[in-house]
């Protein structure tokens, strides 16, 4: 009888032991799971902050786009005021062109003839 309560209180012993390490391991996984809860918290947080940041520039964005339509559409208008005749007066610039550079050459050949006649009375 000795031995069989000797045998009863080290399984007791033992039980005891296994008690304690699954309390133990049971109270670990109790704080890692409050610390998964606590991190998804700050998950959804940071989730809702950066929809609403997302949103914020979203509708930065489609404003932006109006005002660039908008502008767009004044900037038609403006060009559509002006007078259509823009080739007419490159032309016409060129032209003006052409005559400052004949009128540029007469002068020069003018100017050469002078000093040739110059020249040649000189030498006479």
């Amino acid at each position: 009888m000795l031995n069989e309560l000797e045998s009863l209180s080290g399984n007791i012993g033992r039980l005891i032991q296994i008690s304690e390490r699954h309390k133990q391991a049971h109270q670990a996984l109790h704080e890692q799971l409050e610390q998964l809860r606590a991190d998804y918290a700050n998950v959804q947080a940071e989730l809702t902050q950066v929809r609403e940041e997302r949103d914020t520039l979203q509708s930065e964005r489609d404003s932006l786009s109006a005002k660039i339509d908008d502008a767009q559409v004044r900037l038609n208008a403006i060009l559509e005021k002006l007078p259509r005749g823009k080739s007419a007066q490159h032309a016409e610039a060129d032209n003006q062109l052409d005559l400052l550079e004949a009128d540029s050459r007469e002068v020069q050949v003018h100017e050469a003839e002078l000093h040739g006649e110059h020249h040649q009375g000189e030498k006479a």
